[in-house]
């Protein structure tokens, strides 16, 4: 049997139905075989239990993981209404799968990163390929996660993570992580991937830094207090007009903070960007989801188009590039909600779809979501990006 993928995508309203068409299709891919893992990513206009629940009654007994996301992707499709899911139903006699599900993560993201650790502890062994991560796109301090998992099972350093922070509609408010039949927030599940199955992940992104370099003066952990000595929110306000500041989600969508590149970093690009998912008015700050150091300087950056398109086109020649000719089992994208309909129009965002997927076999089942940070290692080092695309593929 090898590996083989299905993928199915609904974009019906009632959350019964579509759970029902999007796991029919996907199903129907594998001649038969019964599914090992079923990855699961729909924006939330759904009842996202409802939507759960009629996909496990089609494919029951099957481990199940994913979250929300700002839009769903898959083959010349890139889906950002409030009613759309995608699900991927693997079935592999090379892949060993171990799935869970860790909660309480706000302000306790290294507490997290053990309780992962503990859990995936027993399965980490000389055949493990890979951990795919799915935490809340809003309460997440990935460099602690990643601490507290590294503490744990000290073997992760050397294994790749990938995945996608859990998204939304730009309101902020809260997203949704899967495990099974159970639908969180404010959690991280994820899927342990072992087994004779590998993986090569490529990553880009599409930004032009803008204005003067400003130096952050005051920070607590993922926290800027201060920038050039004065209130963070109050400087961020010159680069979004008046009107916009209320709807901070969406003024922030084409924008973020570009700081220089660590080494690891530094021969793919300059900077690595961060979004600020949070803010707080009374204070006058902004939280990232990575640590952030006094001292630290940075320039805002903006979404380019020409960038993007450039940068996608050559993240996938990257990737079938590490693939060494090979076919792909299957292929996960993770994608920032920062370069969909805020910043291009419906053809910009099908024309890099389709220009990413026109370097591989037709038919490739391929499956991702619009996310609010992207995991992915770079050089061989783990590393969180945000408005960037990340491609993860399994042969």
């Amino acid at each position: 049997m090898a590996t083989r993928a299905g993928v199915g995508l609904s974009v019906h309203r009632n959350p019964k139905l579509a759970g029902r068409e999007a796991a029919e299709h996907a199903i129907a891919q594998l001649a038969g075989e019964k599914p090992c893992l079923l990855l699961v990513f729909a924006t939330i206009g759904y009842d996202q239990r409802v939507l759960l629940g009629s996909i496990q009654a089609v494919i029951p007994s099957v481990p199940l993981v994913g979250c929300s996301g700002e839009g769903v992707l898959s083959h010349r499709f890139a889906d950002e209404s409030s009613y759309s899911v995608g699900i991927m139903a693997i079935a592999s006699d090379q892949m060993r799968v171990h799935t869970g599900l860790s909660e309480g993560l706000e302000g306790h993201s290294e507490e997290v990163g053990r309780d992962i650790g503990k859990q995936i502890l027993p399965q980490v062994d000389s055949t493990t390929k890979a951990l795919i991560l799915f935490p809340d796109g809003l309460h997440s301090n990935f460099d602690r996660l990643v601490a507290g998992l590294y503490e744990t099972v000290p073997a992760m350093r050397s294994l790749p993570l990938v995945g996608g922070f859990a998204g939304e509609n730009f309101s902020l408010e809260k997203t949704y992580q899967y495990w099974g039949d159970k639908v969180t927030t404010n959690g991280v599940s994820f899927a342990l991937i072992s087994g004779a199955l590998s993986m090569t992940v490529a990553a880009n992104h599409g930004s032009v830094p803008i204005g003067t370099d400003r130096e952050i003066t005051a920070c607590a952990g993922n926290v800027i207090l201060e920038i050039d000595g004065q209130p963070a929110l109050q400087v961020l306000r010159e680069y979004i007009d008046a009107a916009s500041s209320a709807d901070w989600g969406r003024a922030m969508a084409p924008l973020a903070l570009g700081f220089p590149a660590p080494n690891h970093l530094a021969s793919e690009d300059e900077v690595i960007l961060r979004f600020m998912p949070q803010r707080d008015e009374a204070v006058g700050s902004v939280t990232i989801p990575t640590e952030v150091e006094k001292g630290q300087t940075f320039r805002m950056t903006r979404r380019d188009l020409e960038r993007i398109e450039q940068g996608a086109k050559g993240a996938a020649e990257k990737l079938k590039k590490g693939l060494a000719d090979r076919t792909p089992a299957f292929v996960l994208q993770f994608d920032c909600g920062g370069r969909g309909k805020l910043v291009m129009r419906e053809t910009d965002k099908l024309r890099i779809q389709q220009g990413m997927q026109s370097l591989f076999e037709e038919g490739v089942p391929w499956l991702g979501f619009y996310t609010y940070g992207e995991i992915g290692p770079v050089n061989q080092v783990n590393s969180f990006h945000n408005y960037t695309v990340v491609l993860a593929a399994f042969y």
